[in-house]
This record gives C-alpha cells, sequence and structure tokens, in this order.
C-alpha cells in the first residue's frame, strides 16, 4: 500500500489506460476521483474499486472546460482534504494529414490534449503549492509527440505539446517539492485502438502490422502503463521530475 492516504485525481478515468491507473492507484491505498465525460463508464470504474475495497468517486468533467476543472478540484478537496497526485490522461485522435486535417479535429485534440492537460497541471499546481503538498503531476502523452505517425498532423502535435508542457511546469515548481512527469506510451491495447481496428477493411492484418511495429513483437496492454504511472506517483520516484518516460516496446529504439 505505496500509496495509502493519498488522494488522486485522474482523467479519462472511464475506459482505457486511464481505467487501469486508477484502479492501480486504488490498489495501492489511493483514494481517486474518476474524472470523464463517460458517466456509465466512470460509475463502472467506482463500483469496481469498491467491489475490491477501494474508495473512489466520479465526477463528470470536460477537461477543456477551465471552469469545471477548477470546480472539480474545489470538490474534491472539500471532501478529502486534498489532492497529492494528478493524472492527466484525457485524450482523443484524429486522422488527417496536414493537408487533409479539419480545422475542427485540429482544435479538438488541440483543446483536449494539450489545453486540458494545461488545465490539469494549473489547478493541481494552485493547490499543492497552498496546501505544501509535494505532490505528483503526471501527464499522459505518446511516442506519436516523439516521432511523425503518418496520418496523424494534429494528434503528433497536440502530444509534442504536452511533453514540452511537463518540462517547463516540472522546472517552474521544482524546488517547492511538486514533481511533473509525462509517460509516453506506443502502441496500447485500449478502446481507441480497437476503434482503428474496426474501421479497417482487414482488422486482423492491421492488428498484425500493430504489434510488429514494436520490436518486442506486441502492444502494450493498459496495466503496464498503470505500472508506470503509479511508481511514479509514489516516494520511489522522488528523484524524477521532468522527465518522459516512454513505454513502447523498443519502437523509438530504431
Amino acid at each position: 500500500m505505496k500509496l495509502a492516504g493519498k488522494i488522486a485525481i485522474v482523467t479519462g478515468a472511464a475506459s482505457g489506460i486511464g481505467e487501469a491507473i486508477a484502479k492501480k492507484l486504488s490498489s495501492e491505498g489511493a483514494t481517486v476521483a474518476i474524472c470523464d465525460l463517460d458517466h456509465e463508464g466512470g460509475i463502472r470504474v467506482v463500483e469496481e474499486i469498491q467491489f475490491l475495497g477501494g474508495t473512489a468517486a466520479f465526477y463528470a468533467l470536460d477537461v477543456t472546460k477551465e471552469e469545471q476543472v477548477q470546480t472539480t478540484f474545489r470538490i474534491v478537496v472539500e471532501k478529502y482534504g486534498k489532492v497529492d497526485i494528478m493524472i492527466n490522461n484525457a485524450g482523443i485522435g484524429k486522422a488527417g494529414t496536414v493537408v487533409d486535417q479539419s480545422e475542427a479535429d485540429w482544435d479538438l485534440m488541440m483543446n483536449v490534449n494539450a489545453k486540458g492537460t494545461f488545465f490539469g497541471c494549473k489547478y493541481a499546481v494552485k493547490h499543492m503549492l497552498e496546501k505544501e503538498i509535494r505532490g505528483s503531476i503526471i501527464n499522459i502523452s505518446s511516442v506519436a509527440g516523439m516521432v511523425g505517425v503518418l496520418n496523424r498532423s494534429g494528434y503528433c502535435a497536440s502530444k509534442a505539446a504536452i511533453v514540452g508542457l511537463t518540462k517547463s511546469v516540472a522546472s517552474d515548481f521544482a524546488e517547492k517539492g511538486i514533481r511533473v512527469n509525462s509517460i509516453s506510451p506506443g502502441t496500447i491495447e485500449s478502446p481507441w485502438i480497437a476503434k482503428i481496428l474496426a474501421d479497417q477493411p482487414d482488422p486482423q492484418k492491421m492488428r498484425v502490422q500493430m504489434q510488429q511495429r514494436q520490436p518486442i513483437g506486441r502492444m502494450g496492454t493498459p496495466e503496464e502503463i498503470a505500472n508506470l504511472a503509479c511508481f511514479l506517483a509514489g516516494d520511489e520516484a522522488s528523484f524524477i521530475t521532468g522527465s518522459n518516460m516512454v513505454a513502447d516496446g523498443g519502437l523509438t529504439a530504431r
């Protein structure tokens, strides 16, 4: 129970990587605020955590709305007294090259992925400074923020923004004991990947291609990303800040 007594907020926690992170933090003793626009999925995650003896509550949250992020922090702090861990995981991806990417899709990805992470960092830092908490903020980026992915211009740009933001916030508040890191997953078995596969003419062929992109020969699991997030959230990672931790099965090693 490495995180006993800690209070965590996880955005995009109703499925996929966010769900796995929330459950992992709970398994290590943290109380978790499950934040998402997916009410049904969020309640399901809360119930599953509670069934296993953990403590969690659901909060409907649109991370692109600053007032909602601010209000969620206020409600969580009023209920639990503090926030020690902030996981900015909410994200969205839309296909498109710079030629055919629509302005609407570009704005959506920048708003959810980049601005949503900005708001999460902003109010997490403000709270931690006010309460003098030596907290941990973890932003979920992607290897798409490090390399050029075909047909993903806006997504690559928005995820690269997260890495830059992470390093800046980490530099600004390291002396206050607030650690800020990002995680860049490779191809992870998730609802988003399932949707991409379902839209392909030959889903199985595409699955094999995705698996082969990783030198390790398979996709990652949400639980593997959750393990890394849990490590960064705890005291074992006390000397790590401003880092972008890559978990991609060797994809960017080549």
